[in-house]
């Protein structure tokens, strides 16, 4: 029998408020899995999906500096109209704004499958399948998480970051995807941290807008093939 994922598309929503909104389902799913009452772990609702994307923000995982991989002043970064946060994921520094996908997938892992390392990349593989469907060859790059272009060459560019945060088998955090994404606000950042390699977008490669909604559509379709889990409405109302 699948197990079922809850799915909720929060739409334009500040990066602040869909954080405090994953640490709340986070822990939610954590105190669950310790309750000593909870004993089964085939339970079949294993977690939640939220899809979202955000005006213009920095975020910088916990153990990376400011200085290290932001190129502009607070004062250059206000006047930009973005905001910063350093958060609680692994990695380095990304950026989200409008015309970027966010997805949290905000799973009990041990409902699933016990394995971080394969999480990541099925995360990837969505994303590739995905971006097969509009005729975008892309892959892994070796040594990096994410999802590229023109992978083994100079011209090697990053279309979809990831970053996560794992505890008692429970993920929070997740990837994000360049659709009709402004990408000069990438040129502020060393993303990823990563020297010498670009970042691209949807628009980008193939010169035209996308559809929100219809990506998101076939997402959640994918993300279902892939994972082995029914993607189902949610009925927790968001404040």
């Amino acid at each position: 029998m699948k197990k079922i994922v809850w799915v909720n598309n929060l739409g334009l929503i500040d990066y602040l408020k869909s954080w405090e909104y994953q640490k709340y389902l986070f822990q939610q799913l954590i105190n669950k899995k310790k309750c000593l009452s909870f004993k089964d772990v085939s339970q079949r609702n294993v977690g939640y999906l939220l899809l979202a994307e955000h005006p213009h923000v920095y975020t910088l995982g916990r153990k990376a500096k400011y200085d290290d991989y932001i190129l502009l002043s607070t004062k250059r970064l206000n006047q930009l109209g973005a905001r910063f946060y350093q958060i609680d994921r692994g990695g380095n520094v990304t950026y989200h704004g409008p015309g970027q996908l966010v997805v949290y997938p905000i799973l009990d892992l041990e409902s699933v499958f016990r394995d971080i390392h394969k999480f990541l990349r099925d995360l990837e593989e969505v994303v590739i399948r995905l971006l097969s469907l509009y005729g975008l060859s892309c892959d892994r790059l070796l040594g990096e998480t994410g999802v590229w272009l023109d992978v083994g060459k100079s011209s090697a560019r990053k279309i979809c970051a990831l970053g996560i945060k794992m505890s008692n088998w429970v993920s929070m955090h997740g990837l994000a995807l360049n659709i009709n994404t402004d990408l000069s606000y990438f040129n502020q950042i060393i993303p990823c941290g990563i020297k010498g390699k670009g970042v691209s977008s949807m628009y980008q490669e193939l010169g035209r807008k996308f559809s929100m909604e219809k990506v998101i559509f076939e997402f959640q379709n994918i993300f279902s093939d892939v994972f082995k889990v029914y993607c189902l409405p949610s009925n927790i109302f968001f404040h």
